[in-house]
């Protein structure tokens, strides 16, 4: 019957998770902010931020809850959980997402504005990397790409990192998962880009999973990878949904608990779907705040104490310079549409 013949087509599936993690985030989303709220588990404000974050302590923190059930239960629920792919980056993102809340609960306990080591959390990243880069090098779901990445602009080009490649897979896991972290300090920002940057992956799924149109922009095909695209819908419903709360002035932060799982999913999606580099074209905001704090540290070391900007993370920067902080957001935002689109424009380009 037409009626259920309907649940075959992955469009239809996307569409759904997205209306699914919408609507669960919404729901989800009051309960967990009026539970944080009565466990007074708020944000604490580190000194060394600019002053008028002040205002911001207390806020409940540990609302990437919202995204992690969402996207979770709306994942379960559209896409298919025997696929590879969704398992993979399902475990990826629960992964991340447990220590995102260990962080985020050290935080609240020690009521000092710092969570775990970040030596701690940057061994778990890379273990998680490692794992991965294992699992695809030995048991790759499509072993003519075992080692491989694609390369933009040029057609059926590739670098094959050989053995190396499990190094490249820590590397992108890992710097995706800080680099979304170091993006999450304004109301709505990180979560608004990441709403973006997982709407970019829902058309890299898609189209890396149909042999027709793989065949014609000359990308990679990759069977099975179209239900990752179901996966980042839920993850894009579940942005938009956890926005509603966190847009300015945020009555919840997402915390470690939702940067990290938002970074742990890009970079494993990315990895899976052999568009590490265009990924790096969509998340660009993402690279130039990850940026902006590398070049601060590097200058500040090598001058004795100069910097290069007020304050990194570049949005601190203009924090600093008097711009409002709904007018930076949106601004980045902005920017960040501009860096997706060209991501996609990239697979016809070549």
């Amino acid at each position: 019957m037409f009626v259920f013949n309907i649940f075959r087509y992955i469009t239809f599936r996307t569409i759904m998770a997205l209306i699914t993690a919408l609507v669960l985030s919404f729901w989800i989303g009051k309960k967990i902010v009026r539970f944080l709220k009565k466990r007074h588990i708020g944000e604490n404000i580190r000194p060394e931020g600019p002053p008028s974050h002040v205002s911001k302590k207390g806020t409940p923190t540990m609302g990437g809850l919202v995204i992690l059930f969402s996207t979770i239960l709306s994942s379960l629920l559209w896409a298919d959980v025997t696929n590879v792919y969704v398992l993979i980056v399902l475990i990826s993102t629960v992964w991340m997402g447990v220590l995102g809340f260990l962080d985020d609960y050290v935080k609240v306990l020690g009521r000092n504005g710092h969570g775990l080591l970040g030596k701690q959390k940057l061994m778990w990243q890379l273990l998680l990397g490692l794992m991965i880069g294992l699992f695809l090098y030995f048991r790759p779901p499509y072993p003519a790409m075992r080692t491989s990445t694609e390369v933009l602009f040029f057609k059926e080009y590739i670098i094959n990192f050989g053995i190396f490649y499990i190094l490249w897979v820590m590397f992108i896991v890992t710097g995706s998962t800080n680099a979304i972290n170091l993006t999450d300090g304004l109301d709505g920002l990180a979560v608004g880009l990441a709403a973006v940057t997982s709407s970019f992956f829902i058309v890299a799924a898609y189209i890396s999973g149909r042999s027709d149109v793989s065949r014609y922009l000359h990308i990679t095909y990759l069977p099975g990878a179209g239900e990752v695209a179901v996966f980042a819908s839920a993850l894009t419903g579940a942005c938009l949904g956890f926005l509603w709360y966190n847009s300015f002035p945020a009555s919840v932060f997402m915390g470690d608990t939702g940067a990290l799982a938002l970074g742990g999913a890009f970079g494993v999606m990315a990895v899976l779907l052999k568009k590490e580099l265009a990924f790096a074209v969509a998340g660009g905001v993402f690279v130039v705040e990850a940026l902006s704090v590398i070049i601060q540290v590097t200058y500040f070391k090598l001058t004795g104490g100069k910097r290069v900007f007020l304050m990194a993370p570049l949005h601190h920067h203009y924090e600093l310079r008097g711009i409002p902080e709904s007018k930076i957001v949106v601004r980045f935002w902005l920017v960040g549409v501009i860096f997706a689109l060209l991501a996609v424009l990239t697979f016809k380009v070549r």
